[in-house]
């Protein structure tokens, strides 16, 4: 995948609906494994709570879906937290709701309104992104053309991750997969062909609303 939406980091937030405090939890994970290891972990911190509910989301067409109600009633809490990743499109999350009862049933209705938001909260608190798959690349070029170079990286909002100085100058550059191609012509013409490539890693880099998170 060249990119996917998904969240940035650990996300907590809570909210009290009718004296029962609901906590969202959400996390970025990279497989089932991972997604187990949280929902045990928020257990574990909470078990003292009345529920935990949990769903997450994993693989490239979302081929990977599960939900719990743990104990709630079918169909008011799972289920509302994995349509809340799922409308917003996201993959490889995983979400627990912890619920510490406050006294007042909410209805079924009330119950899905309650998990969905502190669904959204959770993930809300993780910050939303998309993870845009970047080639990093190590430009090498002389010092005569670094600062037709720089300007043009500078201009162009390329993610620079290191310049290295020796007997030439060695840019470390982030670029997107779909662009590497149209890059390495424009640091050629503008270097007349003397410019080096090396490819080195892979990397998925967070973007929201077009900036680096």
């Amino acid at each position: 995948m060249e990119s996917y939406r998904t969240i940035h980091k650990y996300g907590r937030d809570e909210i009290i609906i009718n004296k029962s405090r609901f906590i969202g939890h959400a996390m970025p994970v990279d497989n089932e494994e991972e997604a187990l290891e949280f929902i045990d972990k928020i257990r574990s911190e909470h078990k003292d709570a009345t529920h935990n509910v949990y769903a997450y989301v994993l693989g490239d067409n979302n081929n990977i879906q599960r939900f719990s109600d743990d104990g709630e009633p079918s169909g008011t809490a799972g289920i509302p937290v994995l349509e809340v990743i799922k409308k917003e499109d996201l993959r490889n999350v995983v979400v627990v709701v912890t619920r510490y009862f406050g006294g007042i049933k909410l209805g079924a209705g009330g119950l899905i309104r309650a998990y969905t938001k502190g669904a959204k909260i959770g993930l809300e608190a993780g910050i939303i992104v998309d993870k845009v798959l970047h080639k990093k690349i190590k430009v090498r070029v002389n010092y005569t053309s670094y600062g037709i170079i720089e300007n043009f990286l500078n201009q162009g909002g390329y993610i620079i991750d290191n310049i290295i100085y020796d007997d030439a100058v060695n840019i470390y550059v982030y670029i997107k997969i779909k662009d590497v191609e149209s890059f390495n012509k424009k640091i050629s013409n503008l270097t007349s062909g003397t410019a080096d490539f090396e490819y080195l890693e892979e990397e998925y880099i967070s973007i929201k609303e077009g900036k680096i998170v």
